[in-house]
């Protein structure tokens, strides 16, 4: 098919009105059937019929190991639930230990409602706990959103045949203009290195692909135009690698790629502390950076402050 204008006008529309679309524009559609496979509602039902060959596989699914989290995690999860997280938020968060701290802390919240790009075992407790009932939220009210499932065993049987989570296409999910909908949308998200003026790198270290950025940059700014004027979009990051190294950094590393912009950057949080960087002068962010930075390396960026901004850092 010719990729006019129209024509890909049509596509899009195809595929709103039917959210299985990749069924119905492939001329063979092969199915492989597994019985560990959680059945989940919303956009991952197709009908048999779309089907030409089913093929049968008993294979486990693979499981992802929960850790833990560290005690710069764990201060890190209070210092976000304490201070960010308000009851009824819209939370979004991936997977790893920082985020599985910040649900941990959230056990006396009320309200809470998950749209996410993806959600992991830590969603579980709090459903249970009555922490997340989705109930003030504006789209998919009383629903747990989600495009795809990172966890154990635990969470593979949780979302079966379970009514309360729909599984939509992630090109809607990710929408910043849904995004923005929620009442009072929580983006936390993490990454590699932040540098003094607030950019923010977490897909690589330096030239080295590292991992993909995911939905952080959706989800970042849907939380920032939250129609509610309430969202707050979070980045968070534990102060030193485990060589030692400080993850707040004069400047990125030479190939670094910049995720998250520093035009967008708004809350950044470590075990020291909670950065508000947002409409900030040059000197303001370098000063509440460095605030947050782990103390073994505050007075060697304080002069790299200096040299790169020619002045001292004003609180």
């Amino acid at each position: 098919m010719k990729r006019t204008k129209e024509n890909i006008a049509k596509r899009i529309e195809e595929s709103v009105r039917h959210p299985d679309i990749a069924t119905r524009v492939c001329v063979c559609v092969v199915a492989q059937v597994n019985p560990h496979m959680p059945r989940t509602f919303g956009d991952a039902i197709i009908h048999e019929s779309h089907i030409d060959y089913a093929v049968s596989d008993n294979t486990p699914l693979p499981e992802h190991p929960v850790k833990p989290p560290s005690p710069e995690e764990a201060r890190i999860g209070q210092l976000i639930g304490d201070n960010l997280v308000e009851d009824g938020a819209t939370l979004q968060m991936g997977i790893g230990s920082i985020p599985d701290a910040v649900l941990s802390a959230l056990k006396g919240h009320k309200d809470l409602g998950i749209h996410s790009e993806m959600f992991s075992v830590g969603v579980i407790d709090l459903v249970r706990r009555g922490a997340v009932t989705n109930n003030r939220k504006k789209v998919h009210k009383g629903r747990i959103v989600g495009s795809f499932l990172v966890g154990n065993r635990e969470l593979y049987d949780f979302v079966d045949n379970n009514p309360f989570i729909e599984m939509l296409e992630i090109d809607y999910v990710n929408n910043t203009h849904v995004v923005s909908q929620q009442p009072t949308m929580t983006a936390i998200n993490s990454c590699i290195e932040v540098d003094l003026t607030g950019q923010v790198s977490a897909d690589s270290i330096g030239t080295r692909m590292y991992s993909g950025f995911g939905g952080q940059v959706d989800f970042i700014r849907g939380a920032a135009e939250s129609l509610d004027g309430r969202g707050k979009p979070i980045i968070a990051l534990v102060s030193n690698t485990k060589k030692g190294e400080s993850k707040i950094v004069p400047t990125l590393k030479v190939g670094a790629g910049v995720v998250t912009t520093r035009a967008h950057v708004h809350y950044v949080v470590t075990e020291n502390g909670i950065a508000f960087l947002f409409g900030k002068t040059l000197r303001q962010r370098a000063h509440a950076l460095i605030n947050i930075a782990h103390p073994d390396h505050r007075e060697a960026l304080e002069r790299a402050a200096f040299d790169r901004l020619k002045c001292m850092p004003a609180p």
